[in-house]
């Protein structure tokens, strides 16, 4: 029996569990996120599990990919799963109790479960990370900006509007030099370069959204088709219907958020600038389909066009676009 390793990873601490050969568990917790705790895991694997042992552990935000870099290092495979997976599976066993010792059971229950379908994790390059970083830090500024602007509408006193506008002069000052941080480690980075150009060339996508899409997506030769690209944005269709009631096909929203929100705008510009898109959207009107829907599909046909120039290399090509539907 192939040994899976489930992790259950914090910010901090990881806890770790085994499925043994007996049904019962082998457990340890509370490993602190760092080197120290990572050398501790080494020696624990050593013990009791085996160079060819799965790690599974899920995406949380970034405090795996430490934990998966010394590992992949140390010659083991590592799986990194989607926390919408394994929340799912813990609905299917009617999980009743949360802890990070019982999630790291239950990742490694579903890894032992399912050796056959885990794939080896494929970490991003450092350039990759670092832009995700920086792009990540540009949408929290641009949030912080909006709240403060909220605000100002609201207050009546007036050092705190005064305060609010000094906040506000700061984080304007903060996004441009992010934005402008963005911009140089993609123009230093010959790869990135290139890849941005390609985005740019699709009608409908600027700097900032080809910048979204590299730091979200990383490497495009991760996903089998275009379809798993849209189904990583949660974007996919999803139908909902119970005997007699006939539901609506919404999509999923399993999937990335940062890609659905980050989308939207651009989306609606491909509307009217896009042939590609405006040609689908033209179609779906004229089948009746809901305004949500419409703009769903043309943010479904954008992030296509975008993994296809990627997969391809090739620049955005409109009348192959339009060809394709």
């Amino acid at each position: 029996m192939t040994i899976v390793v489930g992790v259950d990873i914090a910010k901090k601490t990881f806890d770790i569990a085994v499925l043994q050969a007996n049904g019962k568990y082998r457990t340890k917790g509370n490993l602190s996120n760092d080197q120290t705790g990572f050398s501790a895991f080494d020696q624990w694997l050593q013990k009791h599990a085996e160079p060819e042992a799965w790690v599974v552990m899920e995406a949380t935000n970034v405090y795996h990919e430490a934990l998966g870099d010394y590992l992949l290092a140390k010659g083991y495979r590592v799986t990194v799963m989607n926390p919408a997976r394994i929340a799912s599976y813990a609905q299917s066993q009617l999980q009743r109790v949360k802890t990070d010792k019982v999630d790291a059971k239950l990742i490694a229950l579903y890894g032992a479960r399912h050796v056959e379908d885990l794939q080896p994790w494929q970490p991003d390059p450092v350039s990759v990370r670092q832009l995700r970083a920086l792009v990540r830090r540009y949408e929290e500024l641009k949030e912080l900006f909006q709240m403060e602007a909220n605000r100002l509408e609201t207050v009546k006193s007036d050092p705190v509007k005064e305060s609010i506008l000094s906040v506000s002069a700061h984080l304007e000052r903060e996004i441009e030099q992010t934005l402008k941080a963005i911009r140089t480690h993609i123009d230093d980075d010959p790869d990135l370069r290139g890849k941005r150009d390609l985005l740019k060339s699709i009608d409908g996508i600027s700097d900032k959204t080809a910048a979204l899409l590299l730091a979200e997506l990383g490497s495009v030769s991760r996903f089998e088709s275009a379809r798993a690209v849209v189904a990583f944005a949660g974007l996919n269709p999803r139908l909902r219907e119970s005997g007699q009631h006939k539901g609506q096909v919404r999509i999923s929203k399993i999937g990335s958020r940062r890609l659905r929100a980050g989308l939207y705008m651009p989306a609606v510009s491909a509307m009217s600038h896009n042939q590609a898109v405006r040609a689908l959207c033209l179609r779906l009107q004229k089948k009746g389909k809901a305004g949500k829907q419409i703009v769903c599909a043309a943010m479904r046909k954008l992030l296509q066009i975008a993994y296809g120039v990627l997969k391809s290399g090739q620049p955005y090509n409109a009348e192959l676009a339009l060809a394709r539907g």
